[in-house]
């Protein structure tokens, strides 16, 4: 019994039944941000041709603290644009952006907040060196007190295994 074919057909009839089944601005355009990947205290552009010729939108950055924008037409073309700045303390992550086209569409897009940006930002630096919390490592910063503190424990040890071996012997403390 064959059933290679079958199922192929079938599976291919799912996958034409899912294509229409698009969400409502992505037929038209989308919401596109520039840059996508970004750094806090950026400034981001969105633009969309979902709206239609020289439709206007509201813009929704909320999800990253930018609050709302206003999306209106460019005079070279039938895209509506704004923008907007990602906050400084914006945590890195993947928010979603959303427009609301005067006529009823609503169009969304996804802000990738990082700590390096888009092909690293001029404030953004990986961290550096040594962590300062009080607990330090087997070697700290400085080797003429680490060795001393390596001699102490090596005195007490000593001393503890001499008391130790007297007492074990019976000689008294």
């Amino acid at each position: 019994m064959r059933t290679g074919r079958p199922l192929t057909a079938v599976a291919f009839a799912v996958a034409l039944t899912g294509l229409g089944a698009a969400p409502a601005g992505a037929s038209q355009g989308g919401l596109e941000i520039y840059p996508a990947t970004t750094a806090p205290g950026a400034t981001v552009t969105v633009d969309t041709t979902a709206c239609g010729p020289q439709g206007t939108a509201s813009g929704d950055a909320s999800a990253v603290g930018a609050g709302t924008f206003t999306l209106a037409p460019k005079a070279a073309d039938a895209d509506a644009a704004g923008s907007f700045t990602v906050p400084p303390s914006a945590q890195p992550g993947t928010y979603e952006i959303v427009a609301r086209c005067s006529g009823g569409t609503v169009v969304t897009g996804d802000l990738i907040v990082s700590l390096a940006g888009a092909g690293g930002s001029p404030g953004a630096q990986m961290p550096r060196g040594h962590v300062e919390t009080g607990v330090g490592g087997a070697l700290g910063p400085d080797p003429v007190q680490t060795a001393a503190g390596v001699a102490a424990l090596a005195v007490a040890a000593a001393g503890g295994t001499w008391l130790l071996h007297r007492r074990a012997r019976g000689d008294g403390i």
